[in-house]
């Protein structure tokens, strides 16, 4: 009897790349191997690599080399958007056996087969062949109380800084019909969350039906079950007046919008080539708010893009200041080989761009507990998801508008939506009381 082959996987990156795991792990199991943790000894590693940042880059080798030194004999495949954009840099990685780019993970496991029987090989595809939505089906979730169904792929902004399009080609979307049967199957098997990703979201768009974004969440909100909805990144062009009146009145829509900022500049943002204002941002922000109170707005913001001098960063600071968001993913700029901005004069220096980071940080935390003190001795409903780390006999999980929440419950409430009273706020965390 032959013996049961083993496979471990790595992911990072973006919440597409969690997706994207998933179903490449059910094609595993589907040819009978037996899923193991990526610190253990394994016949496959598979990493689905990151390409957005040169540490995305960094990140991936190590991660390839890292699991090389655990089984020297394993076929090691690096799979995603550093294989994609660099193919021959992941191939000289040590130990690695198989590079495999964007839109040909749906064949990674006879790819890894051949790999194991005739060494190295490099399946990439070019950005304009990247044309159509990759099926990778997600049938169930491990280790996860929120389901993540990957919707649309690509990207055609072409950000100065941003090599994404030419990681993940151009825009293209999955048939909606496809979509509704993920989150049927998701919602049989108890899941009560569905976050939709894409890397250009609202981007989404049915070729057949001509469904967009929002065609698409009212779909889903009809399926028993389900009883949420997150968003991925969007666009503040995206949030008008008819996004707006939607989600006010589309009651399993999370009241959390991720829209995307990189800088409260603009002139940093026209640098940027990004299709909006300032002005812009604030006039989206400010109507949701006023649509939705209690509304959790979050973003990711840039510091020391090139020629990002001191009165405009100071800008930017006091626009975030001004959004109060939840919560910024805070990054510094990184020149990205391949991209318009790496060759641009005016380059921040290192310094420059820590101390920068730094203050928006510290800004980032101050309008984090702002908002979490605005709900102090109110009544929430959180989803649970797991015990808290160091903390036996708590648990922890999210309020519909993004708060984390610990509680002193048994695990038995994981993967359930209750009631809880937040009272304090506990770091990045707010203390919840469940509610009789």
């Amino acid at each position: 009897m032959a013996k049961e082959k083993s496979v471990a996987f790595i992911t990072l990156g973006c919440k597409v790349n969690i997706a994207e795991t998933e179903g490449m792990k059910r094609l595993f199991e589907k040819a009978g191997y037996r899923i193991v943790d990526s610190d253990e000894f394994a016949d496959v590693y598979v990493i689905n690599t990151c390409t957005v940042t040169n540490m995305g880059d960094r990140k991936s080798r190590q991660m390839l080399r890292r699991v090389h030194a655990i089984n020297p004999e394993a076929v090691v495949a690096a799979v995603g958007c550093f294989a994609q954009v660099s193919p021959e840099e992941a191939a000289k990685v040590e130990g690695v056996s198989l590079v495999v780019g964007n839109n040909m993970k749906h064949e990674i496991v006879s790819l890894v087969e051949q790999a194991a029987g005739s060494g190295k090989g490099i399946y990439v595809r070019g950005r304009q062949q990247l044309d159509e939505f990759e099926e990778l089906p997600v049938e169930t979730y491990t280790g996860h109380t929120r389901a993540f169904i990957k919707v649309q792929d690509g990207c055609d902004n072409f950000c100065a800084y941003c090599i994404i399009p030419y990681a993940r080609g151009p825009v293209r979307s999955r048939k909606m019909e496809d979509v509704i049967k993920e989150a049927v199957n998701f919602s049989r098997q108890g899941f009560k969350e569905i976050v939709l990703t894409g890397i250009h979201l609202t981007s989404f768009r049915d070729n057949g039906t001509g469904a967009d974004l929002i065609d698409l969440i009212g779909e889903i909100s009809r399926i028993d079950g389900i009883e949420r909805i997150r968003l991925g990144s969007l666009d503040p062009v995206y949030i008008t007046p008819r996004v707006i009146e939607f989600a006010k009145n589309t009651t399993k829509l999370c009241p959390h919008f991720h829209i995307s900022l990189q800088s409260g500049s603009a002139a940093t943002l026209k640098r940027m080539n990004r299709k909006y204002t300032p002005d812009d941002y604030r006039r989206a922000v400010n109507a949701l708010r006023e649509a939705i109170p209690d509304a959790a707005i979050t973003t990711d913001v840039m510091v020391g893009f090139p020629g990002e001098t001191r009165q405009e960063f100071e800008e930017s600071l006091a626009f975030c200041d001004e959004m109060e968001f939840l919560w910024a993913h805070v990054f510094k700029y990184s020149p990205r080989k391949g991209t318009p901005a790496a060759r641009f004069k005016d380059q921040v220096s290192p310094g420059g761009k820590e101390e920068r980071s730094r203050a928006m940080i510290a800004l980032a935390e101050k309008n984090r507990e702002k908002f979490y003190r605005r709900f102090i001795g109110t009544q929430q409903e959180v989803l649970f998801e797991q015990p808290v780390p160091g903390s036996p006999g708590s648990v922890e999980g999210l309020t519909a508008n993004y708060i984390p929440v610990e509680a002193e419950l048994d695990e038995s409430v994981i993967g359930k939506i209750l009631p809880v009273r937040l009272v304090d706020i506990r770091g990045e965390r707010m203390k919840g009381v469940p509610e009789d």
